[in-house]
Formats: C-alpha cells, structure tokens, sequence
C-alpha cells in the first residue's frame, strides 16, 4: 500500500482522510476500523447498525487504549483490497486471513488465530462429507460467501460440485438448514460455531484441515501502527483475554 502523506497544519487540517497511519490516526481522534460485518464468532453487523463479536470487542479495547474514538467502516470481502488500498480505513477486522496476495497491498498484525478450511452440513449428513472428494461431487451443492478465501478454495478444490456462491454470509447456515444446500467449507472457527448455535447442523469430522492458516488484523503498511496493535493483542494473547473473548463470542448466535 503506497500512502500519500498530507502536511500537519497549525489550523487542525492534518492528514487527508485515506493516508491510514497512526499519526494520521491521533490528528484525527479516531481509529477507523473495516469489516465486513458477516462472519460469526470474529464480527457481525447487527440490524440496529451495531457490531459484535471476538474482534468487535478487541477492536473496542484497543482503540480505547490508544485513546481514540472508533468509527466503523463498512466493506465486504470482494471489496476488502479496494477499499484498503483507498485508504478507507486504518485496520480491519473479523477473521481475516494472511495470505501472499493481501500482503503485497497490506501488513498484518500478530498471529490471533490458527485455523484451517472445514466443512460444515446438516448432522445427518455429517459422515457424507468428510474428504473432498466426497464433497467434490455433482450431486454435491456447496455454499460459499463472495470475495473472500472460501470462494477462492471452492474454485480451486471442487471442480465437479454444484457450487454457489451466496450474497450473504450470514443466512448461509439457514440455507443448509432448509435442505436448499448441503454443505459449506469455511474456516474451522465458523464452522465450529455454526455447529454450537444451530443444533441441525454439525461440524464435519474431518482427518485433518483442507489447508491451514492464519487470522490476525489487516493493517495500512505503517511500522508505527504495526507496532501499537501487535504490542496491545500480545498483551491480550498473553493474558488471557482474547482466549475468553473469543470462547464467549463463539456461543452467542
């Protein structure tokens, strides 16, 4: 991400809007955080416009301890590097993971988790769907969000599959539900908790993850900015304060 610096004036005009850095930050009062909102147990946008989750709360705590106020900013996963590279926001949230792609145009902070791609069905179907070869059948329909890494695995690792890529992540677990899909594969920590707040559906006992990775906050390249959200979630890391954050969002629906 090349950033444009602005020139701090006496007047109070500071940094323009998009330059992202922590400096930029302080000028202004206030931490803008993107999300997409759709990805339970790490950040969900509710209908009264708030947020909640794992990384809602984290995002929370370390803008009160950098002593700024914190302004949401809308995005979704098609539009994550965009808007990044628009200088939209300072950081993002809500399950993001590291790849080499999103490296090239943003930092990421100190690992928060470590996670693997999983499928999730109905608990009838639960041991149809434990390899992907089983799941990459034509009579299969998998369900994936837009724009993210699950379209991406979908189309690289299930060629035969009927697959469908659905607007909104959120009633994704109500389409399998209703019979209208089979089975998602997704990060383990989603499917995980899709399996603990919807009691028709299930975890699917797999051997081993499909892949592995990791999920931290999506940075502007600032090494200043980098250096106060990493040194603020090792603290939380070492104390135990994400652990209990996370295991609490997992069991809100």
């Amino acid at each position: 991400m090349r950033l444009i610096l602005g020139l701090a004036f006496c007047t109070g005009l500071a940094f323009p809007a998009f330059a992202g850095t922590l400096d930029d930050a302080k000028a202004r009062g206030t931490l803008r955080v993107g999300t997409p909102g759709d990805y339970a147990p790490f950040s969900l946008h509710l209908p009264d416009g708030s947020y909640r989750g794992a990384d809602v709360t984290e995002a929370e705590k370390l803008a009160q301890h950098l002593g700024l106020r914190l302004e949401w900013v809308p995005t979704s996963w098609s539009k994550l590097a965009d808007d990044t590279k628009a200088g939209k926001f300072d950081l993002a949230v809500g399950g993001i993971s590291i790849t080499p792609a999103r490296r090239e145009w943003a930092d990421f902070s100190t690992v928060l988790v470590s996670d693997g791609k999983r499928p999730y069905a109905r608990c009838a179907d639960k041991d149809r769907y434990t390899t992907l070869a089983a799941i990459d059948q034509p009579d299969v329909r998998v369900v994936e969000n837009p724009g993210g890494s699950n379209e991406a695995f979908a189309k690289a690792n299930l060629p035969h599959a009927k697959v469908t890529i659905f607007p909104d992540n959120t009633k994704i677990a109500d389409e399998i539900i209703a019979g209208r899909e089979d089975v998602m594969v997704t990060d383990g920590v989603e499917a995980d908790h899709n399996a603990l707040v919807h009691p028709e559906l299930c975890a699917v006992p797999v051997a081993e993850p499909f892949t592995h990775f990791q999920n931290a906050f999506l940075l502007q390249k600032d090494l200043a900015l980098k250096t106060a959200v990493d040194a603020f979630l090792e603290a939380e890391i070492k104390s135990g304060a994400w652990s209990a954050t996370l295991t609490e969002a997992e069991k809100q629906p």
